[in-house]
């Protein structure tokens, strides 16, 4: 079984590529052509680093990853909480079909899965269309005739029923689009913000111990803080529980930002640790960023921050490009930074081959030279990032953390790399 699919590129809808995805003997895989009208075109560049700017179709088969799909076409599909909207959607679908006496779909492949994000909410700037320039995936982002507080409201309602398996086909209609364009494990929406820009509420999930959501917040606006071009955040209240309203950083106004994971920069094709490191990062950064000495000296800042704060969930697609021209890329802000106590002190990244996944001060410094940093630009920038996150406590006060949710973080904060920190900040 074949399928196409046409490739456009943001809110203009410039053709791109044809993609065909092909089922054979239960395997599936899939091939991507680049159009005349792309390769052409006077602002075309090479959407993946595996799809070079060429015609004739390209092939891709699910490798250790899993993705039937190329990395820059993986990027947007659905992931985690998304999958579990989306399988909770079908498996009522398949009932009701079953109860007319309608032949149901045995499961959905990955194009299916692809097709059930919402258009207007897709991470990125590509889009999927029918042959008729049908754009795929519920629409389901804009509120209609609700305010953002009530949209957050009825969300949420619905994430929680999902959770607890009590969920009703109104809630899953009304989740549709809303909570299957993004992706991680925790319940979360699209939704647009009291200024009409599009954003992620992510919610506190029902089995939660910790102030998750306070906390992602409190860790974003820490990243400011110590000088870090972080995603913008901010709590809101959501019949009476915290909501995480996280800013999307890959639209500018209504124009879409072409983006894409770290993993996809270098070609990853297993998340296995130690088979590529920030000091690939950086090399990627040499070779395709548009500011690669600002870019490469804030990726080493970010190490520091993450091993500060006990951030170790810092796989490559915690971390993402966005294009800027012809084939320069820079680092989109940070995201999905969170404090982790009681978690093992090891980066998900390692910071070069020979560090291990160790997460401490001496890696870190061990690794300056390649980051071109001077030993003393190097110890300036920690010295920044620990003063940063040394407020960590007032400002999670101001953000309405409790005195008992702030102690269950302290082991997240308090421990032997901030006085490290602070040995190599301080003046000879």
């Amino acid at each position: 079984m074949t399928r196409t699919v046409q490739i456009h590129i943001g809110e203009a809808g410039v053709h791109v590529a044809t993609l065909r995805h092909e089922t054979v003997s239960g395997r599936e895989h899939s091939t991507l052509e680049y159009g005349d009208e792309w390769l052409t075109h006077a602002q075309n560049f090479a959407i993946d680093r595996q799809l070079p700017l060429q015609p004739g179709p390209q092939l891709h088969r699910a490798e250790t990853t899993g993705s039937v799909f190329h990395g820059a076409i993986a990027d947007t599909e659905p992931d985690g909480w998304a999958r579990r909207v989306i399988a909770s959607d079908y498996a009522a679908g398949r009932l009701s079909r079953r109860e007319r006496g309608t032949p149901a779909q045995a499961q959905l492949s990955a194009l299916d899965l692809l097709f059930k994000v919402d258009d207007a909410a897709r991470i990125g700037a590509l889009r999927f269309a029918d042959d008729a320039g049908a754009y795929q995936g519920p629409s389901a982002t804009t509120p209609h005739g609700l305010t953002p507080a009530a949209e957050l409201a009825r969300t949420l309602g619905a994430s929680r029923a999902v959770e607890r398996h009590t969920e009703t086909a109104a809630d899953l209609e009304f989740l549709r689009g809303r909570g299957t364009s993004l992706g991680g494990v925790r319940p979360k929406c699209s939704i647009r913000d009291d200024d009409g820009h599009l954003a992620i509420g992510k919610f506190p999930s029902v089995t939660d111990t910790l102030a998750v959501a306070k906390a992602e917040v409190l860790a974003l606006q820490l990243a400011q803080r110590a000088g870090i071009t972080a995603a913008t955040a901010r709590l809101v209240w959501s019949e009476g529980t915290p909501v995480a309203l996280i800013r999307r950083f890959d639209r500018d106004g209504d124009q879409r930002l072409m983006y894409v994971s770290a993993a996809t920069m270098v070609a990853a094709e297993s998340a296995e640790p130690g088979e590529h490191c920030y000091t690939d990062l950086a090399d990627a950064l040499r070779t395709h960023g548009a500011r690669p000495r600002a870019d490469i000296e804030e990726l080493w800042r970010r190490i520091a921050f993450s091993i500060l704060i006990t951030n170790v969930d810092d796989h490559l697609r915690n971390h993402g490009f966005l294009h800027v021209a012809a084939s320069a890329w820079r680092l989109s802000p940070a995201f999905d930074i969170n404090p982790f106590p009681g978690r093992q002190r090891e980066l998900k990244t390692w910071i070069a081959p020979d560090t291990g996944g160790e997460a401490s001060m001496n890696a870190l410094m061990s690794a300056a030279p390649y980051f071109q940093l001077s030993a003393g630009r190097a110890s300036a920038i920690v010295g920044e990032v620990e003063q940063a996150v040394a407020t960590w406590r007032h400002l999670g006060a101001e953000l309405g953390m409790t005195p008992a949710e702030l102690d269950d973080y302290s082991e997240a904060f308090e421990h032997p790399e901030r006085d490290a920190a602070r040995a190599i900040s301080r003046p000879a």
